[in-house]
C-alpha cells in the first residue's frame, strides 16, 4: 500500500486518522497501542509474511535491551547489534557474499534468492541506534509499545527518515493530546507537496530514464543524448522521489501529532561534497557519522586516520544501499571525495561558490550513474556515451524531457523546499484552497496512472 495510491489516500489514511482522533477522545492512554496496531496493519499490506519477522525483531531487541539495563553487561549490546546485522545479511546480502566465496578455487554455493522484507535496512539501523544509545546513556529503556512504535511507525518504516530515540521518546512521554490545527495544516501541506514532487516530476522523469538503463543493461549502447538524459534524469528523479517520500512521511507524522526530523535541505544547492552530505539524507549522514565514522576514529587520531575513516564509512554506507559492487564503488567515490575535500580545507585552500557548486553537482550526478546502473558494464556504457565516443552517435532526446528537466532543475536549485514552504504558508483561506486544488490534481493523476514504487523502498 503505497503513499501514492488511492487505497492509502482515500481509505487507509482517513480511517486511521479518524480512529486516532476517537482514541484520543475516549482513551488517550491507548494512543501508542493504536498507532502500533495501525503501523502493523500498514506493513502487512505489503507482505503479511514479514509481519512476524518485524514483530519478533522488536520483541527480541526490547528484551535484550531490558537484560542489558538490569545486568549492565555490554556484551549483550554487542551481541544484539551482531544479531541485527546477521539478520540483515541473511535477507539482503546472502547471495552477494555467496558470489564472493565462489571466486575461491573449488567453492560452489547456490543463490538463495530470498524475498526482501521491505524496510529491513531502516528498521535494522533503528534497532542498532537504540542499543548503542542505551549503552552510551543517550537514551533510557522504554516500554514495549513505545519501542514498537519507534521501530514500526508507519510513515517512516519503509524508507525513513532514521530517527534517534531522543527525538521520539520524549514526544511519546507527553500527555496525549490532539494535534494542533497548525500541525494538521502543515502535515497536510507536506503530504500534498511530497505527493506532487513524486507524481508530477519524479515518476515522469522515470519514464524517460528507466527504458534507457534497461536497454543499456541488455547490451545496447546509448547515444550521447540518451546518456545525458539517463544521468541528468536520474539525478532529479531520485531527488524528487526520495525527498517527496520524506515530505510525505513528515507530513503524515504531523497528522498524528508526531514530529520527525528533516531529511533533505536543497542538496543540489551544495557548494562542496561535505555540504552535500549535510543536506542529502540528513538522518543517514548523522547515523554514519555517529555509529561508524566516530567509532572508526573520526578526527581524533590524525589526518591519515581521519581520511581512512571517511573512506571506510562511505564505502560501507554504499554497501548498505544495495548488495552490489556498484553501490560499494559509489560509496567509495564519495568517501574519496570527502577525503580530498578535507585535505583541501586543511591546506587552507578555498574556492568560489559558483565553482564549488558546479564541481559538486557534476561529481554527484556522475556518481549517481554507478548508483543506478545494474553493473559496471552498464555504468561504463553510460559514461562513454556521455562523451559521444560510441558508434551510437549523438541521437536525440524528447523535447518534453528537457522541459520537465528544466522544471526539476529550477525547483531543486532555486525554488523553496517543501519543508520551508509548509512552514511559511499563511493561515488564510486562499492558501488552504491552493493546497486543496493541488491535492485534487494529485488524486486525479494517481487515479489515472500506474503508481510507481518509491525508489528507496528497494533498499
Amino acid at each position: 500500500m503505497l503513499f501514492n495510491s488511492l487505497v492509502f489516500l482515500l481509505i487507509f489514511l482517513p480511517a486511521a486518522w479518524l480512529g486516532h482522533a476517537a482514541v484520543l477522545r475516549a482513551a488517550p492512554r491507548l494512543r501508542t497501542a493504536y498507532l502500533v496496531l495501525v503501523s502493523f496493519v500498514f506493513y502487512g499490506f505489503f507482505d503479511l509474511r514479514f509481519v512476524p519477522l518485524l514483530g519478533a525483531s522488536i520483541l527480541l531487541n526490547w528484551l535484550l535491551a531490558g537484560a542489558f539495563v538490569r545486568s549492565g553487561r555490554k556484551p549483550l549490546v554487542a551481541a544484539g547489534i551482531a544479531a541485527n546485522l546477521l539478520l540483515l545479511g541473511i535477507f539482503k546480502y546472502l547471495d552477494f557474499f555467496a558470489d564472493l566465496l565462489t571466486l575461491l578455487p573449488g567453492v560452489t554455493l547456490p543463490r538463495y534468492g530470498l524475498a526482501f522484507p521491505l524496510g529491513i535496512s531502516f528498521f535494522t539501523f533503528q534497532h542498532i541506534t537504540y542499543l548503542s544509545d542505551l549503552q552510551s546513556g543517550r537514551t533510557a529503556h522504554v516500554g514495549l509499545l513505545d519501542y514498537a512504535l519507534y521501530i514500526a511507525f508507519f510513515p517512516r518504516i519503509i524508507a525513513g527518515p532514521l530517527v534517534r530515540p531522543a527525538e521520539l521518546f520524549p514526544q511519546l512521554a507527553e500527555r496525549p493530546a490532539p494535534p494542533s490545527p497548525e500541525s494538521v495544516a502543515r502535515g497536510l501541506a507536506l503530504l500534498v507537496f511530497g505527493l506532487s514532487k513524486k507524481v508530477f516530476i519524479g515518476d515522469p522523469l522515470g519514464t524517460y530514464v528507466d527504458p534507457i538503463y534497461a536497454r543499456v543493461a541488455a547490451g545496447t549502447d546509448p547515444t550521447m543524448l540518451e546518456a545525458w538524459q539517463a544521468m541528468l534524469g536520474y539525478t532529479f528523479q531520485l531527488y524528487f522521489d526520495f525527498s517527496g517520500y520524506t515530505d510525505m512521511a513528515l507530513g503524515l507524522a504531523l497528522l498524528f501529532g508526531i514530529v520527525l526530523p528533516q531529511n533533505f535541505d536543497a542538496p543540489y544547492r551544495s557548494v562542496s561534497i561535505q555540504d552535500f552530505w549535510r543536506r542529502w539524507h540528513i538522518t543517514l549522514s548523522f547515523f554514519l557519522r555517529d555509529y561508524l565514522y566516530i567509532p572508526f576514529g573520526g578526527n581524533r587520531h590524525g589526518l591519515p586516520r581521519q581520511v581512512l575513516a571517511l573512506f571506510a564509512t562511505m564505502a560501507l554506507g554504499g554497501l548498505w544501499h544495495g548488495a552490489g559492487w556498484t553501490f560499494v564503488a559509489w560509496g567509495a567515490l564519495h568517501g574519496a571525495a570527502l577525503g580530498l575535500h578535507l585535505l583541501w580545507r586543511k591546506a587552507g585552500r578555498s574556492m568560489p561558490k559558483a565553482a564549488g557548486w558546479a564541481l559538486t553537482f557534476a561529481f554527484v550526478a556522475l556518481a549517481w550513474v554507478l548508483f543506478r546502473a545494474p553493473s559496471f558494464e552498464a555504468a561504463t556504457a553510460v559514461y562513454v556515451g556521455l562523451t559521444g565516443l560510441t558508434a551510437a552517435g549523438i541521437g536525440s532526446a524528447p523535447l518534453e524531457f528537457w522541459q520537465l528537466l528544466a522544471l526539476a532543475v529550477a525547483l531543486a536549485t532555486l525554488g523553496p523546499t517543501a519543508w520551508k514552504l509548509s512552514r511559511g504558508l499563511p493561515p488564510l483561506r486562499w492558501a488552504g484552497a491552493l493546497v486543496a486544488l493541488l491535492l485534487a490534481a494529485v488524486l486525479l493523476k494517481v487515479g489515472d496512472d500506474t503508481n510507481a514504487d518509491f525508489i528507496y523502498a528497494q533498499f
